[in-house]
């Protein structure tokens, strides 16, 4: 995709180092392995929002294979917050498949005393905010990113939040005074599938044009399409625009990779019966 909504931010990404093929390779399989535990695990648990779990799995993979530096033990590690809390299947997904916790637990999901909760929770390994109402995710990384510069680290904070969560005024508080203060550590990633439960983000309370309002704001604005795992490691490793925050409209289709889900609203919420599993596990190209 890469329109040039900030040709600053653009031209870095250009001039970035060449993504390995193999490096590639291996996140696309972890995507696959990624869509596939996420339906398997909402088959089994009869809970969660397919859709919106599928819409953020590129994402997800790109960050966790091929970007964030650092274990939880580190504290100069970089930070994830995942402020779209009900994509929580998809984040534990990655999460267990990069060593926090045994797979076997992501059948848990929303079980009593589990430490997988439907929304995204701190008790599970690997998560770094509990994110149960949406709009809080971003302001907490706006305080993140301020203490990392003033602990003078080089950790990055990284947020993801859907494109309907932005319809939340707090979001554009936090917009304000990271670029206030010139907060270059810090990238929004906003998941720009363009529909929410029940309607289009547009029909509910339109954000177009959602790219130069980020702008206005003081930040530097990219679009890249959402499940091309190459574009995203580029734009990722790209340097930082000095003195500003970077904005990833990252364009998605929900329920990405089940043909019977994509773009189609009911499956923000549907359970999935033996035959929807069967069809999405087939499409998927993957078992979990």
């Amino acid at each position: 995709m890469g329109v040039e909504l900030m040709p600053e931010r653009n031209a870095m990404a250009r001039r970035g180092a060449e993504i390995d093929d193999s490096e590639l390779q291996s996140i696309r399989r972890l995507s696959r392995e990624v869509r596939a535990s996420v339906v398997t695990m909402l088959h089994h648990t009869r809970m969660g929002h397919a859709s919106a779990d599928l819409s953020s799995t590129d994402i997800l993979t790109a960050l966790y294979g091929g970007v964030l530096r650092g274990t939880t033990a580190d504290p100069d590690r970089d930070r994830f917050i995942m402020s779209k809390c009900h994509a929580a299947a998809a984040l534990y997904s990655v999460l267990s498949a990069k060593g926090y916790f045994p797979k076997q637990e992501l059948l848990t999901l929303g079980q009593p005393h589990s430490r997988l909760c439907t929304l995204v929770s701190t008790r599970a390994p690997g998560v770094e905010l509990s994110t149960g109402a949406l709009g809080h995710g971003l302001a907490f990384a706006v305080g993140a990113a301020i203490a990392a510069t003033m602990d003078r680290s080089k950790r990055k904070i990284y947020v993801l939040t859907g494109d309907g969560e932005l319809q939340e005024g707090s979001n554009w508080e936090a917009a304000m005074f990271a670029s206030t203060k010139k907060l270059d550590n810090l990238t929004l990633v906003v998941d720009r599938n363009r529909s929410q439960k029940g309607k289009s983000t547009e029909d509910v309370s339109a954000l177009e044009p959602l790219a130069d309002k980020f702008r206005s704001f003081g930040w530097a604005v990219v679009a890249v399409d959402g499940h091309d795992i190459g574009e995203l490691l580029r734009v990722f490793r790209a340097p930082a625009v000095p003195q500003k925050p970077t904005c990833i409209l990252a364009e998605t289709v929900k329920g990405k990779g089940v043909s019977f889900m994509e773009q189609r609203l009911e499956w923000h919420s549907k359970r999935l019966d033996d035959q929807d599993l069967s069809r999405a596990l087939d499409e998927i190209g993957s078992s979990a």
